[in-house]
């Protein structure tokens, strides 16, 4: 169901180092890492090697949404996550699309939560057919 979970830091580096240092024990290191005018994002990655915790700059004074990436089966679920966001009022940030920066194949959905968190629905893979 989580595919990975995103925290705000005031130390995106500091954060990262922390979290590779105490989970050391359970195979947890230091993935990508994207430097951005704010600071770096960091990806943290268990044993299987795919970053599934990731550290990155605080968005703004007084605000640390959370970014939670749930799994989809397929592009059309991604798609259906989409239009069920939109039709509940949900602030879309960004629409279904490929995200070639992240990895070939990812295609996903960004979008706010009642609360504000920035919420995801994200396929890995390439369109069926």
């Amino acid at each position: 169901m989580i595919d990975h979970l995103g925290l705000q830091c005031a130390d995106a580096a500091a954060a990262a180092a922390f979290y590779e240092r105490v989970f050391a024990p359970c195979g947890v290191r230091e993935m990508m890492r994207y430097d951005t005018p704010h600071g770096p994002v960091i990806g943290l990655a268990g044993p299987a090697g795919q970053p599934q915790l990731w550290t990155s700059p605080l968005e703004g004074p007084g605000s640390r949404p959370v970014h939670l990436a749930l799994a989809a089966p397929s592009r059309d679920a991604v798609d259906a996550v989409f239009a069920a966001a939109r039709e509940a009022g949900a602030e879309i940030l960004h629409e279904p699309r490929v995200w070639p920066e992240y990895h070939p194949g990812y295609y996903g959905v960004f979008f706010r939560d009642l609360d504000g968190n920035n919420v995801e629905a994200v396929h890995h893979g390439f369109p069926q057919g």
